[in-house]
Order: C-alpha cells, then structure tokens, then sequence
C-alpha cells in the first residue's frame, strides 16, 4: 500500500490507524448487511472496496459504499458532521 497525503497526516512509526471491524466477504448472489462503525478515524484498506459502511456523524449513520478512489483516506472524511448555514429571516414582528 503506497502512502498518501492522507496516511501522513499520522506519524510514521505508529502506522495507519487501523480498526478491528467485524468484515464478513459475502457469498456470490448474496447481499449484506452494512457494518455499522462509529470509528471515523479507522484507515480504509483496499479490502474494504465494494462494502457498504455506515459511519456515524455524532446523531445518526451516513451510508457510505467504498470505492478505490478511497483507500488510504480515513471513514470520517465521508460521513460530514457539520450543516450548512442558512440564514432565514422571521416576518413574525
């Protein structure tokens, strides 16, 4: 696996921060069940391209199917925590 900006953001000798998660390879014609994960900094790995996670933004679970354009990036950077503002005005006064 090559390094990537988003590997270095970590240092070097602790290695990529990678999670124990509770991956099952499905049966051919068989669907599964997406793996429910709240841990936003884990590493994507190449075997996790073609499974459906859903990674938890702090109030509820964003469904996110990996690609290989998203090894080497972290769970969290899929999953956003933020809404966007917008300001309305009220006409109550």
């Amino acid at each position: 696996m090559k390094p990537t900006k988003a590997l270095l953001a970590r240092s070097v000798w602790k290695g990529p921060n990678i999670v124990p998660l509770p991956i099952i390879s499905p049966k051919p014609g068989e669907r599964t069940p997406p793996i429910k994960t709240q841990a936003r900094a884990a590493t994507i790995l190449p075997n996790f391209v073609g499974l459906k996670f859903q990674v938890h933004n702090g109030k509820i679970y964003h469904d996110v199917t990996i690609t290989e354009e998203m090894v080497g990036h972290k769970l969290g950077e899929f999953s956003p925590t933020r809404q966007p503002f917008r300001y309305t005005q009220t006409k109550n006064r």
